[in-house]
């Protein structure tokens, strides 16, 4: 088999998305909160930080960066909540992870769902293009529809038929797509936590008389009719997640439930897919995914600490992958985000920075001839 690097995303050294906010960016927000600095002045550290983080992704080796979400609070919450219809707001409680609860906040609908023309994303993608140049590949990472089929978030007084809602969800995200495509953006990354919660043995997806399959076949359904019109020249990927919050999780479980329909029929260009621990299950539920279809990026390694994984297990595992998977259809990762929320997973920027480069050598390694 010829071992040659891809040159269209996901790339064989590849990356989830979020990084490990600077110190520097985080006594600005504190600033920021405080009255000190004005938010013109909050934008321009941020600016100047993520010009410092692409150049560091690129001298690493990644063929693809990202801003590191450096704008965002929280990995979600700060796209959805620029949508028309939908705030943001403190519930109760925060989410259940595994030891920990994490800090409160939450979207909820108030309104006909839509995507705003001005949202803040676009302005945000428009200028990091222009930082990226043409040294790399510019990577968008936005939060999966699905995130709005989150119990709690879809409003029963203005969506009492989920058909309706289903509907607004995927014409909002049709026009999102459209408005990154018109920035300039050819890699675009859908985050999707929901999608994985569906294969969580602990997770009671049967309230309101809703089936777990039938979960599977709408969370499909609204995947590939925001994808409908996409257009050819964009990469559209999946990362699917089973929670990330200062190095906790919040569930585990294979993906066993969901291969048989979103591996076999999700008409994405790649899969990102948690695979750094016994959490995970094992690799059979890769057998769904079409030899032509999309490239499976293995989330073998950790984000979550910084200690570097073995070669020769990682070596290990990919080759017991591709008794499902081609050789040539698989890629590398971190299994999530170094950041998914600002507080960060427990570990230094070093060794964040470390372990993306040893992910880089080690691809070369396994696809690149010497």
């Amino acid at each position: 088999m010829t071992k040659t690097l891809v040159s269209a995303a996901p790339f064989r050294a590849d990356h989830v998305g979020s990084l490990l906010r600077p110190e520097r960016i985080h006594q600005a927000r504190k600033n920021h909160k405080e009255g000190s600095i004005t938010s013109q002045e909050l934008h321009n550290i941020e600016t100047e930080e993520i010009k410092k983080i692409v150049d560091k992704q690129i001298e690493v080796g990644l063929q693809a960066v990202t801003d590191g979400e450096f704008r965002r609070k929280f990995w979600h919450t700060d796209f959805l909540e620029h949508l028309t219809g939908v705030e943001g707001y403190v519930p109760e409680t925060g989410f259940k992870f595994n030891g920990e609860e994490t800090e409160r906040y939450d979207v909820r609908v108030i309104g006909k769902v839509a995507f705003n023309q001005d949202h803040p994303h676009i302005k945000e993608f428009i200028q990091f293009k222009e930082i990226v140049g043409d040294r790399a590949v510019a990577k968008q990472t936005i939060p999966s529809p699905n995130q709005l089929f989150n119990p709690g978030i879809r409003n029963l007084e203005i969506y009492p038929d989920i058909e309706d809602y289903t509907k607004d969800v995927i014409h909002t995200y049709r026009d999102a797509i459209k408005a990154f495509y018109d920035a300039g953006c050819r890699y675009l990354q859908l985050d999707d936590v929901y999608i994985a919660a569906l294969n969580a043995p602990n997770i009671n997806f049967d309230a309101g008389g809703t089936s777990r399959e039938e979960l599977i076949e709408l969370a499909l359904r609204v995947i590939n009719g925001v994808l409908e019109d996409k257009p050819e020249d964009l990469i559209v990927t999946t990362h699917l997640c089973r929670g990330n919050y200062r190095s906790t999780w919040a569930f585990e479980g294979s993906y066993a439930k969901i291969a048989p329909t979103l591996f076999a029929k999700e008409k994405v260009d790649g899969f990102f897919l948690e695979y750094d621990d016994d959490r995970s299950g094992d690799f059979e539920p890769l057998n769904y995914i079409p030899n032509d279809g999309p490239r499976v990026v293995l989330g073998v390694f950790t984000s979550k600490h910084g200690n570097l994984e073995d070669k020769e297990n990682i070596k290990a595992r990919i080759e017991e992958a591709t008794k499902y998977v081609p050789l040539e259809n698989l890629c590398i990762s971190p299994q999530c985000g170094f950041a998914s929320t600002h507080h960060g997973n427990i570990l230094t920027e070093d060794e964040q920075w470390a372990k993306l480069k040893y992910i880089v050598d080690i691809s070369k390694e396994i696809w690149v001839q010497n």
